[in-house]
This record gives structure tokens, sequence and C-alpha cells, in this order.
């Protein structure tokens, strides 16, 4: 119960840093290319994950507990998944973004299409024969509906190149959020870190093949590149993964798509942007949701016999 709690947690503050982050890499769009921007964001998290794994060596902090014995080299298995996954959603959103037309409500609409994720694993959990809760399949619909409010207010009309691009950006979170699962057990920091650095290699390579870098590109965003490469990328996905230990990936999905309300309000707070009534229903809808699909782990009685979502009947003890 405790974990369970404690995983939630973990992923409210990563929606909460990811969400924050939107006004930073709105301001870099502006200056700098998408692989540039993700190459250096990318490498300064690895370079700072770097030195949190060696500052926790030298004090000899644990990592977290496997409840089995890890399989020699399955962290670097796992990092180089999670990181080419990651090249893939990030630059897939943000040319999306880059791509749509002018006068087009690109953030909104980009702000939609990739809280589909959480269709996108609900329905890949249901497909591959796990059990979802009523809980999470009520919660997932309230999500989507609360994001569209919120996103996309005034509406949606017409299907752009954008659109599919951040479409297929969301899938690729989808499929990092079922990545991140299977090696769960793993040790974080180790995976998160060597991620990075498949991931800003990645897209170094894409850089210097389709873009033209050039320092006074990167000092121009130095102040997005550091919020987004320690904070949002260094702690949030750190964040992200070990709260993943903890907590079934649909619900998960849901959790992080707070990441939409939490941008919204950094925009009205920071930007002095306005919100409307129906992007208030829709970050209230949001919350519910989350709010929803925790209920059940509250209400349990003190041992019960329970499917959880990988399908095996587990005895779950309770107010631990």
């Amino acid at each position: 119960m405790m974990k369970k709690t404690r995983g939630t947690f973990l992923l409210f503050l990563a929606a909460l840093v990811w969400g924050m982050a939107f006004v930073a890499q709105s301001s870099a769009a502006d200056r700098i290319g998408a692989f540039t921007f993700n190459a250096a964001r990318s490498f300064l998290a690895a370079v700072f994950l770097l030195i949190v794994i060696g500052v926790r060596n030298f004090i000899s902090i644990p990592s977290e507990k496997s409840e089995k014995k890890e399989i020699p080299g399955s962290s670097l298995i796992g990092g180089i998944l999670c990181g080419i996954l990651l090249f893939l959603a990030v630059n897939l959103q943000q040319f999306g973004i880059t791509a749509y037309p002018e006068n087009t409500a690109a953030s909104g609409r980009a702000g939609f299409l990739t809280a589909t994720y959480v269709v996108m694993v609900a329905l890949f959990v249901w497909i591959t024969g796990k059990k979802l809760r009523p809980a999470v399949l009520i919660a997932t619909a309230g999500c989507v509906v609360g994001v569209y409010l919120l996103c996309l207010s005034d509406g949606f009309s017409g299907f752009y190149l954008g659109d599919a691009l951040v479409l297929a950006g969301a899938a690729g979170f989808a499929g990092y959020i079922l990545i991140i699962d299977y090696f769960s057990k793993l040790d974080s920091l180790k995976i998160s870190c060597i991620q990075f650095f498949v991931c800003g290699t990645l897209s170094l390579i894409a850089m210097f093949i389709l873009e033209k870098p050039n320092a006074h590109m990167l000092l121009a965003a130095w102040l997005p590149i550091l919020y987004t490469g320690i904070l949002s990328s260094g702690v949030g996905y750190t964040l992200q993964i070990i709260g993943q230990k903890y907590t079934e990936p649909a619900v998960a999905s849901i959790v992080m798509s707070l990441e939409s309300v939490f941008a919204a309000l950094a925009g009205w707070v920071i930007l002095n942007e306005h919100l409307s009534g129906n992007e208030l229903i829709g970050c209230g809808l949001v919350f519910i949701s989350v709010i929803l699909v925790q209920i059940p782990d509250f209400i349990k009685p003190e041992t019960e016999k329970q499917e959880d979502y990988s399908g095996k009947q587990r005895d779950i003890p309770t107010n631990k």
C-alpha cells in the first residue's frame, strides 16, 4: 500500500516537473533546432546522473532492492531500449509542433494528441489479455475528455502533418512506459543515465546530418537547456522510472497525464495566460481521474486475493 502511494507521488512530481518545462521548451523552439536541443538536454541529464551515481557510490547509499537477481547487462539493454524510444518520442513531438501551419493551436493540439498515450497504454494492456480494473477504464475516459477540454476547448478541425507526427510521438511515449515497466526491477539511476546517453547520441548524429548547430544557438537557449536537462530529464524521467516500480502502466500513464494540467497552470501563472471555463473543467476532470484510479487501493480489506495487471493471483496485504 505504502509503496503504491510512494510510486504515485513520484509520478505526480514527474508530471509537475514536465508541466513546468512547457515554458522552457516553447522558449527554446524559437532559438534552436529540435535535434540540437534534445542532444544538449540529454547529455546534460546523463552527466548529471553520472554525478548522482558517483556520489551515491562514494557515500555508500544502496540502490533500490530488486526482487530478483539482476542479469548481467540487463540495465544496459534496458537503458538502450528506453533511449531509442525516448529519442523517437521527444523528436517526433517537437517536429510535429514545428510542422503545424500558422494560426493553428499547435500547443493545444499537440498537448491533446500526446495525452492519447493514456489510451494506447490501456489498449495494449487489454489486448495482451491483462485485466484492467473498472476504475482504470473510467479514469482513462475521464482523463481523455479532460485533456480535450483543457487543450482543445475551441474545437478540433482538420488533420495536419503535425498531428500525425505528434501521434507517432505519443505512440513512442506509450512504448517507453511499457518498456520501463518491463525493466522496473533494475537500478533506476543506471537505466536513466544510459537512456540519456543513447538519446543524446542519436540526437547528435541527426543534428549533424539535418541541422546546422553553432555555439551561439546553444548560448541563446542555455536556460531552457539547463532546466530541461537537469530537472525535466535528469530528475523527471528518473522519478518516472522509480515510480513505475510500484505502479501499473495504465495507472502510471493517467497520473503522468497531469503534465497537461501543470503546463496549463504554469502558462497561467508564469505567462499570464487565461484559462476558460472549459479549460478549468478539463483540469478538474484530469485531477478527478487521477484520484479515482487510486481509490480501490484505499478501500480494500486487510488481505485479499486479487488479480493484478500481470494476470497473476496474489495475496495483497494492506495498511502496511
